[in-house]
C-alpha cells in the first residue's frame, strides 16, 4: 500500500515540474510517468479523472507549497517592503537554479487549462493574495486598500517573473522589487 503512495506522490511531483516548466499541452502523460517511474496503469489508478485530475492536483499541491513559502517570509520579516523583496528574490533564485525555465508554478498552467485545472490556479492565485492581504492589514492597512495593494504586488511579481524567465535576467525581478518597497511603504506609513 505505501507503494501505492510513493507512486502517486512521485507521478505529482513529476507533474508539477513538467507543468511547471512545458505548460499543461506541453506535457504528455508517458512522459510523466516515464519521468516519475510510474508503470503505465498507475495513471488512471491514481488519478480516475486524467490528465485534468492529475493536473487540478498537482496545481493545487503547487499552490499551497508556494502559499508556505510567503507565509514563512512574511513571518520573516515584520516589514512587508522587505518580504516582498525576500520574495521576489527567492523566486528568482528558484528561476536561476532552474536555468530559468521554471518561473511561476500556476502561470505556464493557467492560461491554457480547462475549468477543474483552471479553478485550482484561480484558488492558488487567490490564497497568496489573501496571505498578502493579511499581512498588509496586520500593518494597519485599510482592507480595501490592501486588498488592491496585494493584487498590486502579485501581479507585477508574477509578471516580472515571466519576463526575468523570457529575458533570462533577474533585473525585471529586482526592479519590480524596488518599485514596489516604497510604494507599500508609503501605504504603511498613511495609516
Amino acid at each position: 500500500m505505501a507503494a501505492h503512495g510513493q507512486t502517486r506522490r512521485r507521478m505529482l511531483t513529476t507533474a508539477r515540474t513538467l507543468f511547471a516548466r512545458q505548460g499543461l499541452h506541453g506535457t504528455g502523460i508517458n512522459q510523466v510517468l516515464a519521468e516519475g517511474g510510474a508503470p503505465k496503469g498507475s495513471m488512471y489508478f491514481h488519478f480516475p479523472g486524467g490528465k485534468q485530475q492529475l493536473a487540478a492536483e498537482a496545481m493545487a499541491a503547487s499552490a499551497t507549497e508556494m502559499a508556505a513559502a510567503i507565509r514563512a517570509t512574511i513571518d520573516a520579516y515584520d516589514d512587508p517592503p522587505a518580504a516582498v523583496r525576500a520574495m521576489a528574490e527567492a523566486l528568482g533564485q528558484r528561476l536561476a537554479e532552474s536555468d530559468f525555465q521554471e518561473g511561476c508554478p500556476l502561470a505556464t498552467v493557467a492560461l491554457e487549462a480547462t475549468e477543474g485545472v483552471r479553478d485550482a490556479c484561480r484558488d492558488g492565485y487567490q490564497q497568496w493574495l489573501d496571505l498578502i492581504t493579511a499581512d498588509l492589514t496586520g500593518h494597519g492597512i485599510a482592507a480595501d486598500r490592501a486588498s488592491g495593494l496585494a493584487v498590486l504586488i502579485l501581479s507585477s511579481i508574477e509578471g516580472a517573473l515571466l519576463l526575468a524567465r523570457v529575458q533570462r535576467s533577474l533585473r525585471p525581478l529586482r526592479e519590480v522589487a524596488d518599485r514596489l518597497a516604497p510604494l507599500i511603504a508609503e501605504e504603511i506609513s498613511v495609516v
